[in-house]
């Protein structure tokens, strides 16, 4: 098993003090316990801090003096202030926020310096003229060790070890009942012992509870919250799907208006049912010539938030499925100037805080709620998400009891482990992490477009005319790629890539392929990556016509709450007939259901929604495509493709919506 090395930096002018610092810190270090592999270097000014923070992922915490002076060129022994401690923190969290920071002050100084210290990140302080080495060092490793910690996952790992007799649920008892079958024992050693070992019960007490945590789950949570930059933090076990729904329900009350990215994730038009909001729908932007459907125009959030400003919320996607990012601040600024609390759905985005590149993040702007999933791009298990919360009018009783309502009694507790493990590794080394993928994706880049055949899409490629005003940025993990001068259809492409090169890829559109690089992607899987497209590319094969899939229509009407048309029980009425015409007769008639083509995966009706002749032809022209596309909704009466839609009677017994604009 690695060792890992934690650097910690010294910063001060005096080189000869510095000397003895570090001297005395590392003699320290060797002769206690040093579990993290704790290593002590020093520098003289503020610009080689903030240069050696910025290259050296082994960092985890600065001593700063609190006074950087430097000579003078024009006066001997004349000296000025280089940059003041205050300035220096400041610089540093707005780098590295995962960072501890501790600050060697003068006895005699110590209230002017905590004073002006007060309101900023700041782990302790140290007294200059006291040399206490091997003090300093206790207090440094103590920090880490508190950094390190996994409170649920250390006490998952001890209770599995303690071999207790299961006399509870679940039914596999630690993995008995599938150990020696004949039938299912590949499937035990397959899985592993420890993952039915540490498939236990809320029947232990000393795994603490999900429902009403209280102990080593609560710790946790604690201190991811830290991590993350967030008041609260919960995990979820249900994935950011669920996260989603619990924030609806906690903020809305059935008839209050949501304003919402049409594009968002279906989890949030589900929540619009589930809570009964009254949602305004606003049309995203779409790049025609790829598919690609980005950011809602700045201008058009802005018109909504004036116009709706009694709206109790307001959902983004950021950043999107193809990595295109908001510039948030204004944004959550203009909605809370209206009283609107603003839900960032961050399910592509979650590592963001521990790299510049990527930052701010949704919290950082100023966001109340953010949703993040966790297994999506760092290291937990599948469904592992995380809840933050900034909200300064949090009802935690509220939020509680809709929490309650949507998770498991029966928790995976390797789940939750896998979120706790998750936080660690990310506050230790995910700066170090992150500039590795960052420098792959930039790698990658580069050797795709060598191909001469595949072209990767960057951010003004990528935009559609209507937000390139709008400081849109790209996170460069999502990787497009233009595949339309290849010789396949994105369908054979991905078959190719799959059976012969044994490469599985992220997502598509008719014409573009998309690649997730995470903190798990190796320079190994980037070779073969370039030598699967080199070689195609090599194969010269004339481009092939590709199939554009059609645009979904604008929004049309919402005439009634979707909560109150999805609980209807509605009628089928056939989307096309027997002779496979369209039916006139669902002409502004009420949808009951959520339609939603996949791809793009954008709801073309949603319930209370009126279908015009324009979104019937759209669904029967996707219906009638020879690239087969998935429409979610659709019901089949026999061959007969049907929507499930409102009954006259049932129309006149809702309570229509007052007409309100959707914005294009």
């Amino acid at each position: 098993m690695k060792k890992p090395i934690s650097r910690i930096l010294i910063i001060n002018d005096e080189k000869l003090i510095l000397r003895e610092f570090v001297k005395g810190l590392n003699a320290a270090a060797k002769s206690m316990e040093n579990p993290f592999g704790i290593i002590f270097s020093g520098v003289t000014t503020a610009h080689e801090a903030l240069q050696s923070i910025e290259q050296d992922g082994d960092i985890q915490a600065l001593v700063v003096d609190d006074r950087l002076y430097t000579l003078k060129n024009t006066a001997k022994h004349a000296r000025d202030l280089q940059m003041t401690a205050l300035d220096l923190v400041q610089k540093i969290t707005y780098f590295r926020p995962e960072l501890n920071i501790y600050i060697l002050i003068a006895q005699e100084q110590e209230d002017e310096v905590v004073d002006a210290l007060f309101s900023e990140t700041v782990d302790g302080y140290f007294y200059r003229e006291e040399r206490d080495y091997r003090g300093m060092y206790r207090i440094l490793n103590a920090q880490l060790q508190e950094k390190a910690r996994t409170p649920f996952y250390d006490q998952l790992k001890n209770y599995v070890l303690m071999a207790k007799d299961a006399w509870h649920t679940p039914g596999h008892s630690s993995g008995d009942s599938l150990r020696d079958s004949p039938w299912v024992s590949d499937f035990y050693e397959f899985i592993g012992e420890h993952i039915f070992r540490a498939d236990l019960s809320v029947s232990v007490p000393m795994l603490d509870s999900l429902m009403e945590p209280t102990g080593v789950i609560a710790e946790a949570q604690k201190i991811a919250s830290k991590a993350f930059g967030a008041q609260r933090t919960f995990f979820a076990t249900n994935g950011t799907s669920t996260a989603n729904k619990v924030i609806f329900q906690t903020l809305l009350a059935p008839g209050n208006k949501l304003l919402l990215d049409r594009n968002c994730h279906k989890s949030v038009h589900h929540g619009v049912v589930l809570s009964g909001a009254h949602p305004i729908y606003l049309d995203s932007s779409v790049n025609k010539k790829f598919n690609i459907y980005g950011p809602v125009p700045k201008q058009t959030l802005f018109d909504a938030i004036e116009k709706h400003h009694d709206a109790q919320a307001l959902i983004l996607t950021s950043c999107t499925y193809d990595g295109l990012r908001y510039d948030l601040p204004p944004i959550i600024q203009a909605a809370h100037a209206k009283g609107i609390k603003v839900i960032i759905d961050e399910a592509w985005y979650g590592f963001a805080r521990f790299h510049p590149a990527f930052r701010p993040t949704a919290l950082e702007a100023g966001a109340d709620y953010a949703t993040q999933s966790t297994h999506k791009v760092l290291s937990a298990f599948s469904q592992s998400s995380m809840i933050h919360v900034n909200d300064p009018d949090f009802n935690e009783h509220i939020f509680r009891e809709n929490f309650n309502m949507h998770t498991s009694t029966s928790p995976q507790y390797s789940m939750i482990a896998s979120l706790d493990i998750s936080r660690k590794q990310i506050v230790l080394e995910g700066y170090k992490l992150l500039s590795r993928t960052l420098e792959l994706a930039k790698e990658l880049r580069a050797q795709i477009n060598s191909t001469g055949v595949f072209q990767v899409l960057e951010l003004s490629e990528l935009l559609p005319d209507e937000i390139k005003q709008d400081n849109i940025q790209l996170d460069s993990t999502k990787v497009t790629v233009d595949i339309s001068r290849c010789g396949f259809t994105v369908e054979e492409l991905i078959q190719e890539l799959f059976e012969r090169f044994n490469i599985q890829v992220e997502k598509s559109t008719f014409n573009t392929l998309t690649l997730l690089l995470t903190i798990g992607t190796t320079r190994s899987k980037v070779s073969r990556l370039y030598d699967a497209l080199m070689r195609i590319a090599r194969e010269n094969r004339a481009p092939r016509r590709l199939y554009q899939v059609l645009e979904p229509p604008h929004f049309t009407e919402l005439k009634y709450l979707p909560r109150d048309a999805f609980y209807c029980g509605g009628e089928l009425v056939p989307l096309l007939d027997e002779q496979d015409k369209v039916n006139p007769n669902l002409n502004e008639r009420v949808c009951a259901d959520q339609i939603t083509p996949y791809p793009p995966g954008i709801p073309v009706l949603v319930p209370g929604q009126m279908i015009t002749k324009e979104v019937i032809q759209y669904l029967a022209n996707m219906l009638r495509s020879q690239k087969r596309i998935e429409v979610h909704g659709i019901i089949y009466d026999g061959y007969l493709p049907c929507l499930r839609i409102l009954t006259i009677p049932e129309e006149k017994n809702l309570k229509k919506l007052v007409s309100v604009d959707n914005y294009k």
